[in-house]
């Protein structure tokens, strides 16, 4: 039998009918995280990291139990600037979460980057 939750930050703005986040059977899945209005690629990154952080926190897990992460970019010209923040972000981690990223033709609200994060849960 499943145990499902969600996992959502109060306050945090939603872009559709999703949960932000939603634990189940030992896995956590985060849906696509966006930061917009702060500013820069770099920017964004960093916030939407923050909300991943955020909501990894909520779930009682951190970005060591990360297991896959997706970034899709609004231009892959921003690869190796993503990955510079991404790297800070994974700094301090043994086991880096495997990756995909790829350039979307639209991201929702504008955003230069969205990031989809798994987890297991402890």
């Amino acid at each position: 039998m499943s145990t499902k939750r969600g996992i959502d930050l109060p306050g945090a703005p939603t872009y559709g009918p999703y949960t932000p986040g939603v634990a189940a059977n030992g896995v956590l899945w985060l849906s696509g995280q966006i930061a917009p209005d702060a500013g820069g690629l770099a920017a964004q990154v960093t916030a939407a990291l923050d909300k991943v952080d955020a909501l990894l926190h909520s779930a009682g897990c951190s970005k060591h139990d990360v297991t896959f992460v997706q970034v899709l970019l609004a231009d892959i010209q921003d690869f190796a600037a993503m990955n510079d923040a991404y790297a800070a972000w994974l700094e301090g981690v043994n086991v880096k979460p495997a990756r995909a990223a790829f350039q979307a033709a639209a991201l929702p609200a504008g955003a230069a980057v969205e990031i989809v994060v798994q987890a297991a849960l402890p």
